[in-house]
């Protein structure tokens, strides 16, 4: 068996299945289909021809090949690419097939292009090179969403709702403030996917089997040429290691927990008829013609469970593998693609519903009050007045259950001051004007009174999402920035093999 990390490499793959790598031996039998991952690896291909030509450029930089043989290596190269994944040899991976498809072309010097690595630094490379283009499209969707929600929060932000605890009319808010609360928890989404993309673009390249390499490799010009910050510093860390997986697909996880609450509250609010959802984003059923379901946010609510799934599946399948390379590792990564996709998909449709959807400003208004959810506000109001505030909360709930009537403003009003005598010994109104009564049970002055930074009141409001517009133009800038250095990264690595082509 040709250890995986040998220079010599260099036959070509046959119609028996030999191949540059594992040679006629452990080329074959039942288990190949199993073994193989070339059909998955499409997603690397590009990945793996980047890494390609960073090593290839490295060694000849370095002298460790010859520059002919260097030009003839990315010559075929770039043959490989137009001829496109779907054209290569049969093979245990796309590295080894990509490899075969080069030594068929160049002869046994092609077999030079894995001089100073193995694949297992070489896979781990072409991971984090998919991966940290994956988490900024992942990032971007949150951004799109993020600004949605903004914008239908600025836009409803005096449309007041009754809010919830339990699922239990609560106190009164606006559709506004509920927006603007996701907003703010897919920020800190967008922050988590942004450090995971941090600590993904690190490069593993020369790392080798595990213990380095002979070569006088230049680790650092491979880094550069692929874009990323640095590399991973330790040889068997750099081959073995795929916490960077884990940190990405938590961070996916939580974006799907974001939206399975977001998606939630949407379905809820359609339910009770607050929201109504566009026709793109609804479906209505096969059989009841009068239904209209909010289909697209029920799916959105389901990612979640398949990103916390694949974090589930990706720890179980580290959990206790020892150092350094081991091939449970070709199972690993699947979860991470699994959920990136899924992620990002519903972020996007997530983000068309809200955009589009439209809340009923009449009924919102109708239910504020519901269940004497202002009762906070009334507490509030005696508490301000000097009534300590669990002496001005028991008088309220005392009042709450013995009213006839919740939802009728003057029946609470008798109620509270037939409470106050008994709490007080002293009328409501020595202590709370009627003015101000009339205000806290009011939802729309429940509302306003509640400016504290962050509230509902609309200045409060007003104020906060442009705070979030701020942040969120800082993240795009970031995202920004990440692509932009990776641009700049692919064209020095274009020069670099034009400059021998």
């Amino acid at each position: 068996m040709v250890p995986d990390d040998d220079p010599a490499a260099g036959a070509d793959a046959d119609a028996d299945g030999d191949t540059v790598v594992r040679r006629d031996r452990f080329a074959g039998g039942p288990a190949r289909s199993f073994l193989s991952s070339l059909a998955a690896d499409e997603r690397i291909f590009a990945a793996d021809l980047a890494v390609d030509r960073a090593h290839v450029v490295m060694l000849d930089e370095r002298g460790i090949v010859e520059g002919s043989d260097a030009t003839a290596i990315l010559d075929a190269l770039a043959a490989v690419e137009r001829a496109g994944h779907g054209a290569l040899p049969d093979g245990e991976d796309v590295h080894e097939a990509i490899e075969s498809a080069v030594v068929d072309r160049v002869g046994p010097e092609g077999g030079r292009m894995h001089t100073a690595r193995s694949r297992n630094d070489e896979v781990a490379t072409c991971i984090r090179y998919r991966l940290r283009g994956d988490l900024l499209d992942a990032a971007e969707a949150t951004l799109t969403l993020r600004g949605a929600l903004l914008d239908a929060a600025e836009a409803d932000a005096d449309t007041v709702m009754p809010g919830f605890t339990h699922r239990q009319f609560a106190q009164p808010t606006t559709a506004g403030h509920l927006l603007a609360s996701y907003a703010g928890a897919l920020e800190r989404d967008t922050a988590r996917l942004l450090d995971a993309y941090d600590r993904t673009n690190v490069s593993p390249l020369g790392g080798a089997a595990f213990a380095g390499t002979p070569f006088d490799v230049d680790r650092e010009r491979t880094a550069e040429l692929l874009g990323f910050d640095g590399v991973v510093e330790n040889s068997m860390d750099a081959a073995a290691s795929r916490d960077f997986l884990v940190e990405a697909s938590a961070a996916l996880a939580g974006v799907g927990v974001t939206l399975s609450g977001l998606a939630t509250d949407g379905i809820e609010a359609v339910k009770d008829g607050y929201l109504a959802l566009s026709d793109d984003y609804s479906s209505t059923s096969s059989i009841m013609p009068q239904k209209v379901n909010p289909d697209t946010l029920e799916l959105v609510r389901a990612v979640a469970g398949d990103a916390v799934g694949g974090l589930d599946g990706l720890l179980a399948t580290l959990k206790g593998l020892p150092r350094a390379y081991n091939r449970d590792l070709q199972r690993a990564t699947t979860h991470a693609w699994e959920s990136v996709d899924a992620v990002t998909e519903a972020t996007e449709v997530a983000a068309g519903a809200v955009a589009t959807a439209e809340w009923d400003a009449e009924a919102c208004a109708a239910d504020a009050a519901a269940g004497f959810s202002t009762a906070t506000g009334v507490a509030d109001a005696l508490a301000m007045a000097g009534v300590p505030f669990r002496t001005a909360h028991e008088l309220v709930a005392s009042a709450a259950a013995d009213a006839d009537e919740l939802d009728d403003p003057e029946a609470l009003a008798a109620s509270l001051d037939a409470a106050a005598e008994d709490v007080l010994g002293d009328s409501l109104y020595a202590y709370v004007s009627r003015e101000d009564l009339s205000a806290a049970l009011d939802p729309v002055g429940s509302v306003a009174a509640r400016d504290s930074r962050g509230g509902p009141a609309p200045d409060a409001l007003a104020d906060s999402i442009a705070r979030a517009r701020t942040t969120r133009d800082d993240h795009a800038d970031a995202v920004a920035a990440r692509r932009s250095a990776l641009a700049d990264a692919a064209d020095r690595l274009d020069r670099a093999v034009s400059d021998r082509v």
